[in-house]
């Protein structure tokens, strides 16, 4: 289950309950509207913050991880089976599915202008795609086993991704 908590003060604002599983992450909209939350039940559930509605749940997709573009109109997912799958938050309509990582995709996250999604996976890469039509941009790969979570630097430059080890790497990215 999720639950939303008040802050300051704490107060309890909503218990959501879809997951069949563990929830594994989460995230809001850029507006705060929406939140998601992604299972080991493969499942995506988008949730309306001021009620606790549950909007919708993309069900067979992954949810490993979850992160909105700036802009709010898409939601991307990592999944066990080494897909990112992007939809369109308005209607749940999957926009598309990036194929390349060869394990479970840990973490996802967009560039700061939304144009490009990094995808960590435990299969030891970080994936660069160009959103608007999916492709690849490139891959990074150094000798690690996994890739836990990835980030961009606010102005999108560098791209952050953490290894079990306690290493952290930098990568330079073109805008």
């Amino acid at each position: 289950m999720v639950r939303l908590w008040a802050t300051p003060g704490g107060d309890l604002l909503h218990t959501l309950k879809e997951h069949q599983r563990r929830v594994l992450t989460v995230a809001f909209s850029p507006d705060g509207a929406i939140l998601a939350s992604g299972s080991g039940d493969d499942a995506v559930c988008l949730w309306r913050v001021a009620d606790g509605t549950l909007l919708r749940t993309l069900k067979g997709w992954g949810g490993q991880s979850v992160t909105f573009s700036p802009d709010g109109e898409v939601l991307a997912a990592g999944a066990r089976d080494g897909k990112v799958r992007l939809w369109r938050v308005a209607d749940g309509d999957l926009l598309c599915t990036l194929k390349g990582h060869t394990k479970s995709v840990r973490s996802v996250a967009f560039s700061p202008d939304g144009r490009v999604l990094a995808s960590g996976s435990w299969d030891g890469t970080v994936h660069l795609w160009q959103v608007a039509d999916g492709s690849l941009l490139r891959i990074l790969k150094e000798d690690v086993y996994e890739v836990n979570s990835v980030a961009f630097s606010p102005d999108g430059t560098v791209l952050a991704y953490a290894t079990p080890g306690s290493a952290v790497r930098l990568w330079g990215v073109v805008p």
